[in-house]
C-alpha cells in the first residue's frame, strides 16, 4: 500500500472544510483537499463576471460579511486579519419598510458588532487555508463515493467518473447532503455515503435548509439616495437585504456594485415551480427581473445597472443545529467526521467552529494509530 494511507481526505472547500484541512497540515498530518468547484470557497466564494465591453466585475454573492464571538474563532480570526486575509468592514446598516418606502432605521458602524471581510474577496481566507503546505488541493474533483475497507482499517474515495481517489486514514465531509435524499433529488443519483456505514448520520437526512437567490448589480455611478452600505428589507416579499459590495475593503471603485438577497419564500416560491436541479437561464433571468423591479420600486432614485446576474443557492443555508454541542459528527471507529455550519450555527462562525472541532477529532484519533 501507499504512503498515501497517511493521509485525511476533506471533501468540501468552504470555511469549514478549508480551516480543518489548514489545522490538520499544521499539526503534520498530510491532507488531500476534493472539491467539484473550480475553485474554494462554497458559500463565501467570489463571483467573476465580465461586461460585454470586457469590464471585470467581482461580487461576493454569498455571505456578505462574518462577525465573531467565541474566542477561539477570534483569535483564529486575529491571526487572519494581521497576515492581510481579513479586514473590518466599517458599514451603516439600516433597514427599509416598502410599505412607507422609507429607512426606518440607520445603525452607525461604532454602535455595531465588529464585521469581517476577506481581502480582496470573501474567497481569499479559503484560499489561502487551501494551498497551505501539508494541503494538497484537487478542483473539479468531485466525490462519487465514499467506501469503507473493513479488512484493511482504510477509506477508499472514487471520483465522479470512477477513477480511484486514493485510500485514506480518516474522512472530513462538510457537505450536509453526503447521505441526504435532496443529493438524489439534484443529481439523480444515490447519496456519495451509504447511511448504514455510519448510521448516526442519520441526522444529516433531514436537516431543513432556506433556499436564497442572489442578484448581483453594477452601476456606474453611487446611490445618492441611500444612507447604508446594507440594508434589510421589511414588508417585502421578494427582498431580504441589499450589500454595497464596492464599499468593501480592498474591493474596486471603479463601478457602484450591490448584492440583493431574496427572501426565503419568495426564492422557496420559484423552486417549488421549478424544482432542485440547476435553474434555466430563463428562470435566473425571470428572477433578476423581479428583484431589480422591487429594488426600483422602494423611490431610492435607483438607476438601471449596467450588469445585472442572477445566482441561486438552492439548500446553503441551513434552518437547524444538529451538533451545538459536539461541534460536528464524529465516528470514531472510522475515522468519518461531518462538520459545518448546520452543526453549530448557520454562519461563518459556526462553520470555522465546526471545522476545528473535526480536525480535533482526527488529530487525536489519528496519533493513536502511530
Amino acid at each position: 500500500m501507499q504512503d498515501v494511507v497517511t493521509k485525511v481526505a476533506v471533501v468540501g472547500s468552504g470555511i469549514s472544510g478549508a480551516v480543518c484541512a489548514a489545522t490538520l497540515a499544521r499539526n503534520g498530518i498530510s491532507v488531500t483537499l476534493f472539491d467539484s468547484a473550480r475553485g474554494p470557497g462554497g458559500r463565501m466564494s467570489q463571483r467573476r463576471e465580465i461586461t460585454e465591453d470586457g469590464k471585470e466585475l467581482l461580487f461576493d454573492h454569498g455571505a456578505p460579511y462574518f462577525t465573531v464571538t467565541n474566542p477561539d474563532v477570534l483569535s483564529v480570526v486575529a491571526a487572519w486579519e494581521s497576515s492581510g486575509l481579513v479586514a473590518e468592514w466599517k458599514i451603516n446598516l439600516g433597514s427599509f419598510d416598502c410599505f412607507s418606502n422609507k429607512f426606518v432605521n440607520v445603525e452607525h458602524q461604532e454602535r455595531q458588532s465588529k464585521k469581517y471581510v476577506g481581502v480582496p474577496g470573501m474567497n481569499s481566507i479559503c484560499k489561502a487555508l487551501c494551498h497551505e503546505p501539508g494541503v494538497e488541493s484537487k478542483f473539479n474533483v468531485g466525490v462519487r463515493k465514499f467506501e469503507w475497507l473493513e479488512n484493511e482499517n482504510l477509506w477508499l474515495l472514487t471520483g465522479l467518473d470512477g477513477q480511484n481517489l486514493g485510500h485514506f486514514k480518516g474522512v472530513v465531509a462538510s457537505d450536509k447532503n453526503i447521505v441526504s435524499p435532496r443529493f438524489t433529488e439534484i443529481t439523480g443519483q444515490s447519496p456519495p455515503l451509504d447511511l448504514s456505514l455510519a448510521p448516526e448520520l442519520v441526522k444529516l437526512q433531514k436537516i431543513p435548509v432556506n433556499p436564497c437567490f442572489a442578484l448581483m448589480l453594477a452601476f456606474t455611478d453611487p446611490l445618492p439616495m441611500v444612507p447604508a452600505q446594507g440594508f434589510s428589507f421589511t414588508n417585502s416579499k421578494v427582498l431580504s437585504w441589499a450589500f454595497c459590495e464596492s464599499s468593501k475593503p480592498g474591493r474596486s471603485s471603479t463601478s457602484e456594485r450591490w448584492v440583493l438577497h431574496s427572501t426565503m419564500e419568495y426564492a422557496k416560491d420559484v423552486i417549488a415551480q421549478t424544482g432542485l436541479q440547476k435553474p434555466s437561464r430563463e428562470t435566473l433571468s425571470k428572477v433578476g427581473n423581479e428583484m431589480l423591479q422591487e429594488f426600483l420600486g422602494t423611490g431610492l432614485s435607483i438607476p438601471q445597472p449596467f450588469f445585472k446576474k442572477a445566482h441561486r443557492w438552492g439548500s446553503a443555508f441551513p434552518a437547524a443545529s444538529i451538533a451545538k454541542e459536539e461541534k460536528c459528527l464524529w465516528d470514531e471507529k472510522k475515522r468519518l467526521a461531518i462538520c459545518g455550519d448546520f452543526c453549530v450555527s448557520p454562519n461563518v462562525e459556526g462553520a470555522i467552529l465546526s471545522g476545528l472541532a473535526a480536525a480535533s477529532k482526527l488529530k487525536g484519533m489519528l496519533r493513536s494509530l502511530f
